[in-house]
């Protein structure tokens, strides 16, 4: 399992609709809460998953 911190800069495998693939930490739980650096979109995902989803 990876560590995530605020503030943290993910890139992911696929590309958001927006066409950008960078994300940004803006809350950490038991879900962590991403925000696209491209059209400012927030989304809740389970750690487990965007372990999967991440490419670094």
């Amino acid at each position: 399992m990876m560590t995530y911190k605020l503030k943290d800069l993910i890139t992911t495998k696929k590309p958001h609709v927006c066409g950008s693939n960078t994300w940004e930490v803006v809350r950490i739980g038991a879900d962590i809460k991403i925000k696209c650096t491209g059209c400012a979109r927030e989304v809740m995902i389970p750690k487990y998953e965007l372990d999967k989803k991440i490419k670094k």
